[in-house]
């Protein structure tokens, strides 16, 4: 399974997250599907789902805009006064469904372990986290905001995951006990198969 990060150049994800580095100067921006460096710039930090996505759907799947484009047909993300919104659940799955032929079910409430249940039945969860779970030796500020794709599990129960706003290897493809995941993790998602 490819490791993805939402923005073309995984190098630069630090620097854009933490360091106000633009989005627009981002030289691998053609790379993500997008129309014009506009739109990329725009976009790309609010695409961490259909990365996850993009992820699941392994080197085939179409470029990141391709599935920000179909997500946006089926509602998964919407506008209202020039502020993007999204990835809405419900509208998301059945983008999967219908567009990708992906088994794609909403989980409006889903503890930690219920995780480790889905992974055992062969399925993958875009797990709703706080995005500092990038720095997971710091205090989780909050729950939720960010997407995680939730690959699997070690027979110890650690959990592998893949952020696509990971700064570096080791947040990219990540693995944490269930007690370090927890306290970023919504209690929400989408499990995919």
């Amino acid at each position: 399974m490819p490791v993805l990060t939402q923005f073309a150049s995984p190098e630069l994800v630090g620097p854009i997250v933490y360091e106000g580095h633009d989005r627009a100067a981002d030289p691998a921006w053609r790379d993500s599907g997008a129309a014009t460096l506009d739109d990329y710039a725009r976009w790309c930090g609010h695409l961490c789902g259909v990365t996850c996505f993009r992820m699941f759907l392994g080197p085939s799947a179409p470029s990141l805009f391709e599935l920000r484009d179909g997500a946006l047909k089926y509602g998964a993300y919407t506008e209202a006064g020039g502020v993007i919104r999204g990835m809405v659940y419900a509208p998301f799955a059945a983008y999967a469904r219908e567009a990708h032929g992906v088994d794609a079910t909403v989980h409006r409430h889903l503890s930690v372990e219920e995780i480790g249940a889905l992974l055992d039945e062969g399925r993958q969860v875009v797990a709703s986290v706080h995005f500092e779970i990038r720095r997971p030796w710091l205090a989780a500020p909050g729950r939720g905001g960010h997407l995680v794709l939730v690959t699997g599990r070690a027979a110890d129960g650690r959990l592998h995951f893949h952020n696509p706003s990971g700064v570096d290897a080791g947040t990219r493809a990540a693995v944490m006990s269930v007690d370090e995941f927890e306290p970023f993790f919504a209690g929400r998602g989408v499990s995919l198969r």
